[in-house]
């Protein structure tokens, strides 16, 4: 090995003389860092990118996300790695063990204002890479009997882990049709747990946060009748008043073959970065994520649901200036 460096050495160096051409070494130097030309192979930055459980939409896309943006010409060796959900993910990057991570756009906010999960403890050393598609507010029960959520008074219902993100969200629209935790038996499961729950008859509702369709609500369905709960475009539009991290959703009767369709809130599922990542890196992660949704669209289903204006309209929180570059070049404006 080592005689095959120094011959090869040796002829770039008989070359540069005759001015052939360049030689390049195995790293860039400080002005060619990849940006806009997507980086080389010899320059590749590693990004550890943490998603979530490995039976969530979190993992499976974040492992598509990844793998196109490594196998591509970008420059980047992106790992993605299971995590334990937005508020864990945050965590992640302020410990320095992910680079990048996956977020619920409520929590996102709730760490940089420092608020609820985050209450008093502020943590701003992270910034917007992109919105990818939304995560909706699901009440699922196997009682035909609970048809709006002011129908959960009395009952038991999981409401999320505590101090998850789906519970703040259980809290949130519970808030807006006046009720608390204090009018509801609240348990406090995770998705998995909840549709266990529900099959054995031992919680009569639970409060789902992701992007429908949901394996927890689709396995249930197999084994038993099961509805979701909507909400009324009047609460619908009072909770978003109050808290605009959340949009209007509406889930399609086929989705789980349901008799018509839901209608309910959602926040997105965001990508966000740790502030210290390269602008070069973030750029061409950006690049490669829509890039990946021209080329690689049935990776995944839902890069269908990919939007460009969409995934620069986080206000909450600053882009990364790697993002905020890669969509100035499409002639979209970060923060609508």
């Amino acid at each position: 090995m080592k005689k095959t460096k120094i011959v090869a050495a040796a002829a770039c160096a008989a070359l540069l003389a005759l001015g052939l051409f360049g030689c390049g070494g195995g790293n860039a130097s400080s002005g060619d860092k990849g940006g806009s030309d997507a980086g080389s192979k010899a320059t590749t930055e590693n990004l550890r990118f943490v998603t979530g459980g490995e039976s969530g939409t979190y993992y499976a896309y974040g492992n598509v996300l990844g793998q196109y943006a490594t196998n591509g010409d970008y420059g980047l060796n992106v790992s993605a790695l299971s995590g334990n959900g937005s508020q864990a993910n945050i965590q992640a990057l302020e410990d320095d063990d992910a680079d990048i991570a996956f977020c619920q756009s409520d929590v996102l906010a709730y760490a940089y204002d420092g608020t609820n999960l985050f209450e008093g403890t502020p943590y701003e050393d992270f910034s917007i890479v992109a919105d990818l598609y939304q995560e909706q507010v699901q009440i699922v029960t196997c009682d035909p009997s609970i048809k709006t959520v002011a129908d959960l008074a009395g009952k038991t219902v999981s409401v999320g882990a505590a101090g998850s993100g789906v519970y703040f969200n259980a809290l949130d629209v519970l808030g807006v049709y006046d009720l608390t935790l204090d009018d509801i038996n609240p348990v406090y499961q995770s998705f998995a747990d909840s549709a266990d729950s529900l099959k054995d008859n031992k919680i009569d509702a639970a409060f789902i946060v992701a992007g429908a369709p949901t394996t927890a609500i689709t396995d249930l369905s197999t084994t038993k009748t099961a509805y979701l709960v909507s909400m009324d475009d009047a609460h619908v539009d009072e909770l978003m008043a109050i808290s605009p991290y959340y949009s209007k959703a509406v889930i399609p009767a086929d989705t789980y073959g349901l008799e018509g369709p839901t209608t309910t809130v959602s926040v997105g599922a965001v990508i966000i970065a740790n502030n210290s990542v390269s602008e070069d890196a973030i750029y061409n992660f950006t690049k490669s994520i829509f890039e990946g949704a021209d080329n690689n669209a049935d990776a995944h289903a839902k890069y269908k649901e990919l939007v460009i204006e969409d995934a620069a309209g986080i206000t909450s929180v600053p882009y990364h200036p790697g993002a905020a570059k890669y969509y100035e070049e499409q002639d979209v404006t970060v923060g609508k």
